[in-house]
C-alpha cells in the first residue's frame, strides 16, 4: 500500500530478459534499511526488490523482476535504460496518509495531450482510455506515474475515452519526473480504489 508522495527519483541502469525482465535501478535510498522483499513502486508500479546494495561514493542500487503483465499494463518508456522512476517505499501502519490510498496496480496507460505553464505551475491534459473514463470524476483522486493527484476537470469524449486536466505545482514538478512531462508521453495511470469499488457496486445494481 502507498499514498502517491513520492521520495526519491531512481535512474533504470540495465535491463534484462529473463524471462521476465530484470532491472536494476539506482536510488537514493539508504539500502540497509530495505529489506529483500521489500515492496516499492515505480512510477505507479508496485514491484519486489530481489536484490540490493549501498556503493561508496555512488548512488546506491536495488533490482526487481517485471512480469509480463505489469510490462503490458504500463507504459513502455518506463522500462528502458536511462528512465527516470518514481519511486515511494510502501506505506507503514502509523505513517501520515498524505497522498491517498493507492494499492500500485496500474489499471491503464494514458497519453498527454498537452503540458503547458500557468503561472507558476503546470497543466496538465491527460487522455484516458475508454475502460477507465467512468471512474474519473473532478477534484477525485488519479495516480499519474506514481503520484497522487486532484482531478479538477473532466471532459468526456465521442469514442468513449475522457480527457482530465490536473494542475502541477513548481513542488511535483522538482521532486517528481512530471516535471519532465511531453505532448503525447505516455503515462501510468491508477484510479482511485473507492471509485473502482463504487463502480462495480453500480454494475451490479443494472
Amino acid at each position: 500500500m502507498f499514498t502517491g508522495i513520492i521520495t526519491d527519483i531512481g535512474t533504470v541502469e540495465s535491463t534484462e530478459q529473463r524471462g521476465d525482465m530484470h532491472i536494476v535501478i539506482a536510488s537514493n535510498y539508504d539500502m540497509t534499511t530495505v529489506a529483500i522483499g521489500a515492496s516499492i513502486a515505480c512510477s505507479g508500479v508496485c514491484l519486489t526488490v530481489t536484490d540490493k546494495s549501498n556503493r561508496d561514493g555512488g548512488s546506491n542500487w536495488f533490482a526487481v523482476d517485471i512480469s509480463k503483465e505489469s510490462i503490458t499494463r504500463s507504459a513502455a518508456c518506463m522500462w528502458q535504460t536511462g528512465a527516470k522512476l518514481n519511486l515511494e517505499r510502501a506505506l507503514k501502519v502509523g505513517d501520515e496518509l498524505g497522498g491517498h490510498i493507492v494499492t500500485g496496480h496500474v489499471d491503464g496507460v494514458g497519453k498527454v495531450e498537452s503540458y503547458t505553464p500557468i503561472g507558476g505551475s503546470w497543466t496538465a491534459k491527460i487522455i484516458a482510455p475508454k475502460t477507465l473514463a467512468p471512474y474519473i470524476a473532478a477534484k477525485g483522486s488519479i495516480t499519474v506515474n506514481g503520484v497522487s493527484l486532484t482531478v479538477n476537470e473532466v471532459e468526456d469524449n465521442t469514442e468513449g475515452s475522457a480527457t482530465f486536466t490536473l494542475n502541477i505545482i513548481p513542488h511535483t514538478t522538482l521532486m517528481t519526473t512530471l516535471g519532465e512531462l511531453a505532448d503525447g508521453q505516455e503515462v501510468n495511470l491508477e484510479i482511485d480504489v473507492l471509485a473502482r469499488y463504487l463502480k462495480r457496486m453500480n454494475d451490479l445494481r443494472s
